[in-house]
């Protein structure tokens, strides 16, 4: 057995203090210093989420309409202090490394050297990357792109952070060059919602405001963790909890963030270090285990229908009440197969597959038969494994069963990641657009868009590998390291003719370069953006479907930044020339931009006027009204097969995580302060009685092993073993660290994300 060496004695221990309190203040405190941005970082937080000022460049949670002078919350401070940090990544740093030396260095390191300064190319013949001019640069990748034997041997990748108005040029540019080739992070993580809320309520989007948190009885939280992922969540979480409203937790970790709560801005909480409960109840399912938990809960629903039941809180549900048959006829379709399907399927079935006994499944669903109102979130612990779309339509119909779409309080809460990534779907980032738009772009635009589908993130991934696609050009966002199958991917971005990276901080995307490459640095969102002498202003839209401006206020890192809007337009006049679209009056005034948007996508007439004065407008969504946008026009009950889930003996069942010094791929630091790790990442988080299944010891070295279909044997090796709170069988580690263990062709049904949420591993100790 490998024994851990001295300096790994890095588990410190189940964290004992609620959520956020004085360990956020003294972290964000921290992380300023460590950035060495203490006044530029401390400067930028007072204008962060602020009417006028610009928007978090973190997660997509609105902003409540009555806002306090900090609203803001940990990842978000950690997020501007990358962003304001004063050290620098500038011709004298690639002059000093080659790229073959910085191959060696961690995602971390790499982000640790600061901002980007000047746009750069990378020469073969010394293995740096060296300095050049902007119009160098667009000249460059416009002579390889006009070079490629198609359209299609291009791909457009985009990051959900950068904004509407540099999204809708981005599409644009790819659809006048000749391809539908725009992946983008939506593929990795929401995709599977998108696909699930389009098939059943005819939209992808969630279906609630912030004004419903306030009004619902019950929300359940599903396959989240908002204490890490979305921490101003919690203190919506914490309002409705002190009103008394039920909050069910359905997650297999044991997570700080959904148990207690200070909010680092009430005084008596914090000088009393008083934390307010989160969930009411807390249910840990076996990962995948989600779906048949749902269909007990509904089984349970359905009983209740049909003998009555009594409440949790005391009170009799008569027969002929648990469903809401007058909206059930009116709106919906598939009601009775649904209902035989359910009741068809045994307890015992349901209780294995999901890891919950019948009794926790049916107090689950007394709860939610005694709520008026509920609301369901859910986040990447639905969305990334196999039957995700199927388990995600099991989430509608639960909420469907009871009318809980389409009224005050209720509706379903899709908890997006970045901060624009909603957005930029609605601005046309996507590989599969509809008619409509196309549409709209040729009346608007005088060309014809392609109208044959293009390439996902993983089918980007596989013609790359294939040869198929040629030049990679990526808006934002670490391509290499949010990706599946690390190896199979870094490849296929090797094997490019060209790959170029808009982005304000250097990552492990831009060491892993095709044969031609070039890293373009831009603005960040807290940065002034000056163009056609006055600033500009871009806009995003959150999770919830308000869209509002966003204002940088800081002085750019380096005076050769350009912004994301003339970075794009830039590449677009080189590589399509200025007659076809007018790329100098968008990259010189973003309120023509909207000017366009608006002609293109209805629901943003009179854009410009709309976002005015720092306002905000909500886009709407068809199913708040109970009209269904899908051919049937009815909200359909979907009730696909019920999916099995077995693991071989000796197995695991693993999902990875982020840690709470990470933000997606970027880590901000090594400590996972609520999990009790500190200084490392390489951990697996495994169930006490597994371990001593395995003869495993806390801190002992092992190697985390996948096998697929393929036949191939993936490996990430010496990780630490921790004792946690987990079901037996399940397992846990950060990514992107286990990405390696996760093949390009394990895939969502119908969504095509990758299913980094379920993994079947084998632990072996590390030699």
């Amino acid at each position: 057995m490998a024994k851990p060496d001295s300096s790994s004695s890095f588990f410190k221990g189940p964290y004992p203090e609620a959520a956020a309190g004085r360990g956020a203040l003294w972290h964000s405190a921290e992380t300023l210093l460590h950035e060495k941005a203490l006044l530029t970082g401390g400067q930028a937080l007072l204008k962060m989420n602020q009417a006028g000022g610009f928007d978090c460049p973190g997660c997509a949670w609105p902003e409540p309409e009555h806002r306090s002078t900090f609203e803001f919350c940990e990842n978000g401070v950690k997020a501007i202090a990358a962003e304001t940090t004063t050290k620098r990544v500038d011709a004298e740093f690639f002059a000093e490394h080659t790229v073959s030396e910085l191959n060696d260095w961690d995602g971390y390191r790499l982000e640790q050297q600061g901002r980007l300064t000047h746009p750069m190319r990378y020469d073969a013949a010394t293995d740096k990357y060296q300095t050049c001019t902007w119009e160098e640069a667009y000249l460059g990748i416009a002579r390889q792109l006009k070079g490629l034997a198609t359209p299609d041997e291009a791909v457009f990748y985009t990051s959900g952070r950068a904004s509407n108005e540099a999204a809708f040029v981005w599409q644009l540019f790819a659809r006048s060059f000749g391809t539908n080739n725009l992946p983008d992070c939506s593929n990795m993580c929401h995709e599977s919602s998108g696909v699930a809320l389009n098939e059943s309520i005819g939209v992808g989007k969630g279906t609630v405001t912030l004004e419903d948190f306030g009004k619902t009885d019950l929300i359940l939280i599903i396959g989240q963790n908002p204490g890490t992922n979305h921490p101003r969540m919690l203190s919506e979480l914490q309002k409705a909890s002190k009103r008394g409203c039920t909050l069910i937790a359905i997650n297999p970790l044991k997570e700080k963030g959904l148990t207690t709560f200070i909010h680092p801005q009430d005084p008596l909480a914090m000088a009393f270090n008083r934390g307010t409960s989160i969930a009411t109840h807390y249910l840990q399912p076996l990962i995948a285990g989600d779906f048949a938990l749902l269909w007990g809960m509904m089984k349970a629903v359905f009983e209740a229908e049909a003998d009555g039941v009594t409440l949790p809180n005391g009170k009799t549900l008569p027969a002929g009440q648990a469903l809401d048959k007058a909206f059930l006829e009116k709106h919906t379709e598939g009601i009775e197969d649904l209902r035989r399907a359910v009741a068809g399927m045994p307890w015992e079935t349901l209780a294995g597959q999901s890891g919950m006994s019948e009794k926790e499944m049916r107090e689950a669903a007394g709860h939610y038969l005694q709520a008026e109102s509920a609301i369901a979130c859910w986040a990447m612990g639905l969305t990334q494994n196999k039957h995700a779309v199927a388990t995600i339509q099991q989430v509608v119909n639960l909420m469907l069963l009871r009318g809980n779409i389409g009224k005050p309080g209720a509706g379903l809460c899709p908890v997006r990641g970045h901060s624009n990534v909603q957005g930029d779907r609605t601005m046309g980032i996507y590989e599969k657009p509809s008619e409509d738009f196309l549409a709209s772009l040729e009346r608007v635009f005088q060309f014809t868009p392609p109208r044959r589908h293009g390439y996902d993130v993983v089918a980007a991934i596989e013609a790359m590998h294939a040869g198929k696609a040629k030049a990679f050009i990526a808006l934002g966002g670490n391509f290499a390291e949010a990706t599946p199958d690390t190896a199979y991917t870094e490849t296929a971005l090797r094997n490019c003719d060209l790959t170029v990276h808009i982005t304000t901080k250097l990552n492990r995307s831009h060491i892993v370069h095709g044969k031609s490459a070039y890293i373009l640095p831009t603005l960040g969102r807290s940065e002034i953006d000056m163009r056609g002498g006055r600033p500009q202003e871009v806009t995003v839209e959150d999770s919830m479907s308000l869209v509002h401006a966003s204002r940088g206020r800081l002085r750019p890192a380096s005076p050769h930044l350009q912004s994301e809007v003339a970075i794009v337009c830039g590449m677009a006049k080189a590589t399509l020339g200025h007659k076809s679209l007018p790329w100098s009056q968008f990259a010189h005034d973003y309120g023509y931009i909207r000017e366009q948007i608006a002609k293109v996508i209805p629901a943003f007439r009179n854009f410009n006027e709309r976002i005015a004065g720092g306002a905000s407008f909500y886009l709407g969504n068809p199913a708040r009204g109970r009209e269904w946008q899908n051919p049937e026009g009815k909200a359909l009950i979907a009730f696909p097969p019920f999916p099995e889930v077995h693991v071989p003996p000796g197995k695991l069942r693993l999902m990875t995580l982020r840690s709470h010094d990470q933000y997606n791929t970027t880590v901000y630091g090594k400590d996972d302060r609520y999990r009790g790790i500190k200084g490392e990442r390489r951990v697996i988080f495994m169930h006490v009685e597994d371990m001593s299944e395995r003869g495993l010891h806390p801190l002992d070295a092992v190697d985390l092993v996948s096998f697929w279909e393929d036949g191939l044997a993936r490996k990430a090796e010496r990780f630490r073993v921790v004792a946690y709170d987990i079901p037996r069988g399940c397992a846990a580690a950060y990514f992107p660290e286990t990405n390696v263990l996760v093949p390009i062709g394990s895939v969502a049904d119908k969504s095509n994300t990758p299913t980094s949420k379920f993994i079947v591993v084998e632990v072996i100790p590390s030699r």
